[in-house]
This record gives structure tokens, sequence and C-alpha cells, in this order.
């Protein structure tokens, strides 16, 4: 019960600091993942209203790495929003599909080398910054940038899958939302990590969805 009580405290506390541009951010970021779910178009620019609030937001405090991830977001979901509403030469809309093998190999390779880019990125943006980087120091100096340069890593690759219409885009996003779950929570950020339980749940329901549609062949924006 104290457990509960403390979290739910943590949990205000959390909830008081945030701001009412972040509330905006987090609201249409749900928005995204929901219409994602239903493979619907609206996913696009719900996303793209998200990610430029966060850019903006963290211009202020210096975070350029973090700024610079979500811009790439932004121009991954500009790409996103073109190929859905591409028609082919038979006017037909990118179909959701399964990778191939091949395919399979090139996502866990483009991981790789996201991480070690990401991770480059916050060592050099922030390596003077000792504050910043001490944040992310934890059980008994376990260092959070690795665990979030691969945790966005995986993100990146999913969203670039989602833009394709893969399936499997949905399998990137609920290993992330499962590590990012704990990995704020420990960090004291109780309500950005409810909100990734919350990208969790509709990952799983995105993924029986969408292999559902492919399955009945019920293809639509």
């Amino acid at each position: 019960m104290i457990l509960l009580t403390g979290f739910f405290e943590l949990f205000w506390q959390n909830l008081q600091a945030t701001t009412w541009l972040e509330v905006i951010a987090v609201i249409f970021g749900l928005l995204s993942v929901w219409y994602a779910s239903k493979a619907n178009i609206l996913v696009y620019p719900t996303g793209i209203v998200s990610v430029l609030i966060y850019v903006y937001i963290l211009i202020e405090p210096k975070l350029y790495a973090d700024m610079g991830i979500n811009f790439f977001y932004f121009l991954m979901s500009v790409y996103g929003w073109y190929m859905w509403t591409r028609k082919g030469p038979r006017k037909k809309v990118l179909p959701i599909k399964w990778n191939s093998k091949f395919q399979q190999l090139m996502g866990i390779a483009a991981v790789i080398i996201f991480y070690f880019i990401i991770l480059a990125m916050l060592w050099f943006f922030n390596k003077s910054d000792q504050d910043y980087l001490n944040t992310y120091v934890f059980f008994d100096g376990l260092n959070l940038m690795y665990v979030d340069s691969f945790t966005t890593s995986i993100f990146l690759v999913g969203m670039l899958l989602m833009a394709l219409k893969r399936i499997e885009n949905w399998i990137y996003w609920i290993i992330g939302d499962i590590i990012s779950v704990p990995l704020y929570f420990e960090k004291g950020l109780v309500f950005t990590s409810f909100q990734y339980f919350v990208f969790l749940a509709i990952a799983i329901a995105g993924l029986i969805a969408w292999i559902k549609i492919y399955n009945t062949g019920n293809q639509k924006l």
C-alpha cells in the first residue's frame, strides 16, 4: 500500500511539472500511435505535430542531440506520409506486408548502425555538460545513455518499417516500449513511463490488427 501511494505521489509530481505544451505533444503522440494501429493515414499529421513540439521544447535546455533525433522523426513522418499516399502503377496504395528474410537482417543491421550514430551524437553534444551526463547514471553506475541509444535506434527502424507498411514495425515498437517503461520509471519520470505503457498496449493491438488486415486483404489508408 505504501509503495502504491509513493507511486501515485511521484506520478502526480511529474504531472504537475508537465507543461501544457508537453501535454499537447503527448496527446498527439498517443493519437499518432492509435491511428497507426488502425493503418489510418492520420498517423502522420498527428505524429508530425507531436515531434515538432518536442523539437521546440528541447531548444531551451540545449538538448541538441535529442532535438536532432526528434527532427529525424519528423523527416521519417514526412517520408511515411508520402509512401502511404503514393499510388502504384495500378493506382493501388502501398500494401501491408511481412519482411523478407533479407529485409529482416537489414532491419537488425540498421538498429546496430543507428545505435552507434546516436550514442556518438549524445556524447559529442553533451560531453562538456556533466550535470546532463549525470542524469543518465543509475543502478550502481549503469549509464542510461547506452540504453537510450538502443531504444531510440529501435524506434527509428520501427518508423522506417511503418513507412513501408511492414508488419514487423510493431515488433520493434513493442520491444522499445517494454524497455522504455522501466527506463523512465527509474529516471523518476513516472508520467512518461505510463505514457510508454499505453504505447505498449496500443502497439500490441496494432500488431494484431495489421496481421488481421494482411490476412483478410482489407488494405486501406
